[in-house]
């Protein structure tokens, strides 16, 4: 069995609850050790360091 709603939403109150649906813009930090934007807690995709010790070998 479905749930069946008692009244009727009506559009202004369906459209008040999705309108906090929305995208906010990615979280951007300095990367400790080349100074380019990353996002926090990940690997630099610059300079492939993570809490300033390379990760990844980046060749120049």
């Amino acid at each position: 069995m479905s749930i069946c709603p008692k009244n009727k939403s009506s559009k202004s109150h369906r459209d008040m609850r999705r309108a906090n649906w929305k995208m906010s813009a990615p979280t951007l930090v300095k990367c400790s050790k080349c100074g380019a934007l990353m996002m926090p807690h990940r690997v630099c995709k610059n300079c492939g360091s993570y809490n300033k010790k390379e990760i990844i070998k980046h060749e120049d």
